[in-house]
């Protein structure tokens, strides 16, 4: 057994590549050898800004002679059919066997050298490399037929235990020698084979694994913090992109004018980590610090005195631009700011942003004084929601887009705003995501749960809904906002109320804007049992709920607190014995009634004596079913579940004792009244022909 080297060295991959195209690398190479019928015993993966490595380990020096058998027509099929498979195969009509008058090929292939193998396997993963960019270079490029790569291809390392492997590429001949650090090593390094590979490099000042370059920047980047009081604000995004970006990794501390922490920290936050990806410190009262951290690609003779001030020197650039945004932003109040909302458009068929505005205004004030945000001012509220997108004309929000919202508080707070303004405007985009913080305070729900709703139903009234993985308009992300505010504040409103409120209609509106209202409930219900299913709600029991009782109007649950009360009292119920056990009994009258009894008709009154069971079935549904609906009347759902719960056992002893398809047509038809009435008394609580099991 040997273990194969390969390094594919080119000019700088840019650091966002470079994870990914590692594990390409293992896993395009896994796949190409697996046609020869190789299987490297592990494979360890290595990248650096100039170059993608692997070293594959146990591997035999020659393939196992394999046998491959293929099933072909009847030997009675056409001769096309016949010719087909002949081309198939490569064999001929003689070299076929006749098994019971079916055609079998076997193609016996013999064992290769290893060597051989990777010769033309490495040159077709590396054509089929999937770069998110690549680019051709030099006179080759003048054809589409030649090689595109992430950058130029320089030199490949190809080597099975402590021989060459020959591959050629694009005039790129493998070798044993590759290059050291670019400033340190610039030259040339022999490499003998895998067992010395990582170990050649570090000497020349490379650090083959990414991993173990971002555990250096960690760990240097705490050292030099810590030695002047200070820590680090973790981020592991920025470690992985500095490990990218460097072979040799080198931390640095820097220091810049505490005068310039009078800005906002997000702003400071944001330039050193977006503009600079410098390290973010805090000093030890969590507050940031007027220092910074730069990784270094080189061990400089000065420890890296000159690399720091000429950091120090770009940041002051940078933190003096940000200061001035922040000083001329606040010159102009937000009021004024907001009018320049209407050169902006939010899209071509709902109008500019201000339109957006305006319209959000008006929903956050009609949450209020509704009654569904409890709690708020609905003046706070529209003035709030007036204000939110102001910050999106100003100079630091162009600058950082990240800061939407944010500015916006800073700049309310500012000019001497209510904080309840100042918090809605910087909080009125959460939450954006899975996790995120859900606001609580009323006037910043009234105008989230405005935005989002109005962002949905207009792109919905307009035509513009979500197709299968596309989302433009990220609506899908917005309701599950609107879920999650709805829930964490316990909001109470009808699904097509708040729809019909972000999308004002006539008395007698059209059916378009019906049929975009049945889209936007079903659209939030699926966004429902998405956001449920982490929580572990099944979605079929939502499927039971959603469209039993509820709102009158439009028949079915909306209540987005009381549907999701209602399932998980019937999660737990259906858990029970007698939850199963009626679920299964239910499904056995639906089934008869599925059958035996396509016009349903009112139970008449007994015109016979009932059998015993049949007697107690009737009299524990004259007892349940007006208990259930009260129950659910009053949202006391465990209360009508239990009130389902005592129907179980008289439901069993009915169908033990019972025949429900009597010769005598009036017990027939008695009976299966009896059972219509079980399914509806179950209905008027769930649906349970949506459960599955």
């Amino acid at each position: 057994m040997s273990d194969f080297l390969l390094e594919l060295r080119c000019e700088e991959i840019p650091a966002r590549m470079q994870l990914k195209a590692s594990e390409d690398l293992a896993r395009l190479f896994t796949e190409e050898l697996a046609k020869a019928g190789l299987k490297p015993a592990s494979i360890d993966s290595f990248v650096t800004p100039r170059r993608l490595a692997l070293i594959a380990r146990g591997l035999p020096l020659e393939t196992a002679a394999v046998s491959e058998e293929f099933k072909g027509p009847r030997t009675s099929a056409p001769d096309q059919a016949l010719e087909g498979f002949l081309r198939k195969t490569g064999l001929t009509k003689d070299q076929l066997e006749d098994r019971d008058g079916i055609w079998f090929a076997v193609i016996n292939k013999p064992g290769r050298a290893t060597a051989d193998v990777l010769a033309e396997a490495v040159p077709t993963v590396v054509r089929a490399f999937p770069w998110p960019k690549s680019m051709r270079w030099g006179t080759a490029s003048q054809t589409t037929e030649s090689l595109r790569w992430v950058r130029p291809l320089q030199g490949i390392v190809a080597i099975l235990g402590e021989e060459l492997v020959d591959i050629e590429i694009e005039g790129i001949r493998s070798g044993y020698a590759t290059l050291g650090h670019r400033f340190h090593h610039p030259g040339e390094i022999t490499i003998g084979g895998a067992h010395d590979y990582v170990e050649k490099l570090r000497a020349c000042h490379v650090i083959a694994s990414h991993q173990e370059r971002q555990a250096v920047i960690e760990a240097k980047a705490a050292e030099a913090a810590a030695a002047h009081g200070y820590s680090v604000i973790e981020d592991k995004g920025l470690v992985a992109e500095n490990a990218g970006l460097t072979e040799w990794p080198v931390p640095l501390l820097g220091d810049f004018d505490p005068a310039f922490l009078e800005v906002p920290p997000e702003v400071i936050q944001l330039t050193l980590r977006i503009n600079q990806k410098y390290f973010v410190l805090k000093d030890a009262t969590g507050k940031l610090a007027p220092a910074f951290i730069c990784t270094a690609n080189i061990e400089a003779k000065d420890a890296g005195a000159a690399i720091i001030a000429g950091n120090r020197k770009v940041l002051a650039a940078r933190l003096s631009d940000a200061r001035f945004f922040w000083e001329q932003d606040r010159k102009t109040s937000l009021a004024d700011h907001a009018q320049k909302l209407e050169r902006i458009t939010f899209h071509e068929k709902l109008g500019t942003v201000a339109d957006k505005v305006e319209r959000v205004a008006k929903l956050a004030r009609w949450l209020v004084e509704e009654g569904i945000v409890k709690g708020a001012d609905a003046d706070l509220a529209e003035q709030a929601a007036r204000l939110a997108k102001a910050d999106l004309v100003t100079e630091m929000v162009g600058e950082f887009p990240e800061l939407q919202g944010i500015m916006g508080g800073y700049y309310a707070r500012a000019e001497g705003l209510p904080d309840a303004i100042a918090d809605a405007i910087r909080d009125h985009y959460k939450p954006v995501g899975q996790g995120d913080e859900v606001p609580i305070a009323p006037v910043t729900v009234a105008v989230s749960l405005a935005d989002k709703l109005d962002t949905i139903a207009g792109f919905f009234s307009i035509g513009e809904k979500p197709t299968g993985s596309k989302d433009p308009f990220a609506l899908r992300r917005a309701a599950l906002g609107v879920i999650a505010l709805v829930l964490q504040s316990d909001l109470r409103a009808s699904v097509y109320d708040l729809f019909n409120a972000a999308v004002p209609s006539s008395d007698d509106p059209d059916m378009a804007t019906i049929v975009a209202a049945d889209d936007f409930n079903d659209f939030v219900i699926d966004r429902l049992k998405v956001q449920q299913r982490d929580a572990g709600v099944r979605h079929d029991l939502i499927d039971a709920v959603v469209l039993m009782g509820g709102d009158d109007d439009v028949g079915g649950e909306r209540d987005l607190v009381r549907l999701l009360a209602r399932v998980k009292a019937l999660q737990s119920f259906v858990a029970t014995d007698d939850g199963a056990n009626l679920l299964a009994g239910y499904k056995r009258a639906a089934n008869i009634l599925k059958k035996e009894w396509e016009t349903p008709a009112p139970a008449a009154a007994l015109s016979y004596t009932p059998e015993p069971a049949e007697a107690a079935l009737i009299a524990a549904l004259d007892a349940a079913e007006p208990r259930a609906a009260r129950a659910v009347a009053d949202e006391r759902f465990e209360e009508a579940m239990a009130a389902l719960a005592t129907l179980r056992a008289p439901i069993d002893a009915f169908f033990e004792t019972v025949t429900v398809n009597d010769a005598d047509p009036t017990k027939r038809t008695t009976r299966l009244a009896l059972l219509a009435r079980v399914r509806d008394a179950v209905h008027n609580v769930a649906d349970f022909s949506k459960i599955s099991g």
